[in-house]
């Protein structure tokens, strides 16, 4: 890390679903960059014994994203407590599985809530705060497939393009402002959500074959670029798009092209 561009030294960040996987990673990685984090989650053991760890550095704060008033008491208890909001992740998602078709509504109405409607009333509460110091960072989680489709995830598919979206705006109505705006889009990354059986990484390469990479991302890989989004190294991005899936947004990647064994420099034609 290069601590002249990264250093988040005197900055105060707030990190939602920060209490395990691949928030918790991030809130590390800010507080190794110098930042002081809230660690926002509904997790409170998790969450807990996380900030337990890390000391001064960092605090846990009960907080359901989609709730308008949990995020007024997040950002009043924050600026309370210290001072300022310099950053937010909106890192928070749920990924229910099931086909159009046959998903509940209420299933579907709950990934809107908490990965689409979370990340707006983010923006909204700690807005006033980074208007007051003439600048901030804000970084919300999408996800490769808020730059694609996938069967299965349209619920989940949905609320991260809606994410992508939102991200566009905010950083059309808050750059004026010195608010940079930006997401990031993991691909399948080795936490409890892509891999709730805890299987080894290896275990999981037959997964990942379509991904030109070869293999499934570490969860420390998507806290970095979440990191340089949030830090000085990222000062003339805004709106932009950061995916850290191994290739997968590139194209479908083709392991085995038709015919190579045989004409290894043949040609495809339509």
């Amino acid at each position: 890390m290069d601590s002249a561009t990264h250093d988040m030294t005197g900055r105060v960040a707030v990190i939602t679903g920060g209490a395990r996987g691949m928030g918790a990673h991030t809130v590390r990685r800010f507080v190794e960059a110098g930042a002081q984090v809230v660690i926002a989650d509904l997790l409170q053991a998790e969450g807990l014994a996380l900030a337990a760890e890390l000391g001064d550095a960092a605090r846990f704060h009960r907080h359901d994203v989609a709730s308008e008033s949990s995020w007024q008491a997040l950002a009043e208890a924050t600026l309370r407590r210290l001072g300022r909001i310099d950053v937010l992740v909106n890192n928070a998602g749920v990924m229910p599985v099931g086909t159009l078709e046959q998903m509940p509504l209420a299933q579907f109405e709950r990934a809107l809530s908490v990965n689409l409607v979370g990340p707006f009333l983010g923006i909204q509460a700690v807005t006033p705060a980074m208007r007051r110091q003439g600048r901030g960072a804000i970084v919300n989680i999408s996800s490769v497939d808020g730059l694609r489709g996938a069967n299965g995830l349209g619920a989940y598919v949905s609320s991260k393009w809606g994410v992508r979206g939102l991200t566009k705006v905010a950083a059309l109505e808050l750059g004026p402002h010195g608010i940079r705006v930006n997401s990031v889009h993991p691909g399948g990354v080795d936490t409890q959500m892509a891999n709730p059986g805890g299987l080894p990484r290896d275990a999981l390469a037959g997964h990942y074959r379509h991904v030109p990479l070869q293999r499934i991302g570490a969860p420390e890989e998507v806290a970095r670029a979440t990191l340089f989004l949030a830090s000085d190294a990222a000062s003339y991005c805004n709106g932009s798009e950061l995916a850290v899936d191994g290739g997968a947004a590139a194209g479908f990647y083709y392991d085995a092209l038709p015919g190579a064994a045989t004409a290894p420099t043949s040609t495809l034609q339509a």
